[in-house]
C-alpha cells in the first residue's frame, strides 16, 4: 500500500515537472529581445523619442505614467530624437539623433548617456537584428545605412544605397532585419512606386529589390517567411515572400503606415496615419493574412508608430505632428483587436518608441 502510494506520488511529481518544462520551453520570437518571455504580466518601460522636444520620455508599463524625461546630449546642434531600439544582449537603449548625425546610447537602469556613435547625415529609422549583432541606421541625406555593433559600438559598415535608385530620387527610409538579410525601404521616387531593397548582412551587398507602394514601411516575424509592407500612399498592406520578394497578397488598409509585430508573430498591427484617428489602428492575422475584426478609432490624430509588450497585452501608439501624446491599448491572444485604455502626455511630436524590459 505504501509502495503504491509512493509510486503514484512520484508519477504525479514527474508529470508536473514535465508539464512545467514544456511550458517553459515555449519558443520566443527571435525578432524580440531573447530574454523577454511570453504571457508574463505587463511590466518594463516604453521609451519614446520626443522629436520636437529633444528628449526621451520613459513610460512605466505597470502604471502608464511617465517616470522620467531625459534630454539628449547637445551635440553642437539641437537634438532631434527619431527612433528607439533596445538591445537585450548589450543592455543598451539606442536613440537616433537626426540633428547631430549620431546615435545616443543610454543605460536602461538610470538613462545616463553611455556613449554617442557617429552615423550619417539624416538619421531616420533604425532596427536591430535578431542576433543583436547589427544595428542598422538609415541616413536619408547621405543615402546610406550605418551598421553598428551594439556591444562594441564599432561601426561595422556604411552601406550605400543603390546608385541607380538614388539617381532617381530615392532615399532610405525604414529598415527591418531577419537572421540573414536587411530590408530597406526607399522613398521619394517619381511615379507610382517606391522600393524595398534586400541586403546580405554578411557582405552588405544588395541581393534583391522590388517595387512596392508609396511611403512603405516594413515588419516581419521569424514565424513565417513574409515581409509586411504597409504603404500609406497606396492605402494597402502588401505581403511579400522574403525569399523571393514576390507578392503573396495585398490588403486594403487606408493610410497604412506604422508597423508593429507581436512577440509570437501571430498579429501584425498598422496605423492609419492620415485618417484623423478614424479607423486609426488595424490588426492583421499573419497566419491567414486577413484583417482581424474591425479597425479601431484612436482618440487622437496622426497615429504613427507602435510598440508592444512581449505578451502582446498592451500596445503603445505615438501621435506625431502637432501632438504630444501616446495612446495605450489592451489586447489578448484570444482577441487581438486593440481596446483603448489610456492617454499618456509626453514630449512634443513623439516619433519612434520601443519596449525596454
Amino acid at each position: 500500500m505504501n509502495r503504491s502510494r509512493t509510486l503514484l506520488i512520484s508519477l504525479a511529481v514527474l508529470l508536473a515537472l514535465t508539464s512545467f518544462g514544456v511550458a517553459a520551453a515555449a519558443p520566443v520570437d527571435a525578432t524580440v529581445a531573447p530574454d523577454t518571455l511570453q504571457n508574463r504580466p505587463a511590466r518594463g518601460k516604453v521609451v519614446v523619442a520626443d522629436r520636437g522636444s529633444g528628449t526621451i520620455s520613459v513610460i512605466d508599463v505597470a502604471t502608464d505614467q511617465v517616470s522620467a524625461t531625459v534630454a539628449l546630449p547637445n551635440g553642437g546642434n539641437t537634438p532631434e530624437p527619431m527612433y528607439v531600439v533596445y538591445s537585450s544582449v548589450a543592455k543598451r537603449v539606442f536613440v537616433g539623433d537626426r540633428g547631430n548625425d549620431q546615435v545616443v546610447v543610454f543605460n536602461p537602469d538610470d538613462y545616463s548617456v553611455e556613449a554617442t556613435v557617429d552615423a550619417g547625415a539624416g538619421v531616420f529609422h533604425m532596427w536591430i537584428d535578431p542576433q543583436n549583432k547589427q544595428l542598422w541606421v538609415n541616413n536619408d541625406v547621405d543615402n546610406t545605412s550605418t551598421v553598428i555593433d551594439p556591444k562594441t559600438l564599432d561601426v561595422l559598415a556604411t552601406v550605400p544605397m543603390p546608385a541607380d535608385l538614388v539617381s532617381m530620387g530615392g532615399k532610405p527610409h525604414d529598415v527591418v532585419l531577419d537572421t540573414r538579410f536587411a530590408y530597406v525601404t526607399m522613398v521619394g521616387f517619381p511615379g507610382p512606386d517606391d522600393y524595398v531593397v534586400k541586403y546580405d548582412k554578411r557582405t552588405f551587398a544588395e541581393v534583391g529589390r522590388v517595387p512596392v507602394g508609396k511611403d512603405p514601411h516594413v515588419s516581419l516575424t521569424l514565424r513565417n517567411h513574409n515581409l509586411y509592407v504597409p504603404a500609406q500612399g497606396n492605402n494597402e498592406v502588401r505581403v511579400l515572400d522574403r525569399r523571393t520578394l514576390d507578392v503573396i497578397t495585398t490588403l486594403d488598409v487606408p493610410g497604412a503606415h506604422g508597423a508593429g509585430m507581436t512577440n509570437q508573430g501571430k498579429t501584425f498591427y498598422t496605423t492609419n496615419l492620415p485618417g484623423g484617428g478614424t479607423e486609426g489602428l488595424w490588426a492583421i492575422d499573419t497566419q491567414t493574412n486577413t484583417v482581424i475584426g474591425s479597425p479601431v478609432d484612436t482618440p487622437e490624430t496622426v497615429p504613427h508608430n507602435i510598440a508592444l509588450t512581449p505578451d502582446g497585452s498592451k500596445l503603445y501608439v505615438t501621435h506625431s505632428g502637432p501632438n504630444n501624446v501616446v495612446t495605450v491599448y489592451t489586447a489578448n491572444k484570444h482577441d487581438p483587436t486593440p481596446v483603448y485604455a489610456a492617454t499618456v502626455t509626453v514630449g512634443d511630436n513623439p516619433f519612434g518608441l520601443a519596449y525596454v524590459p
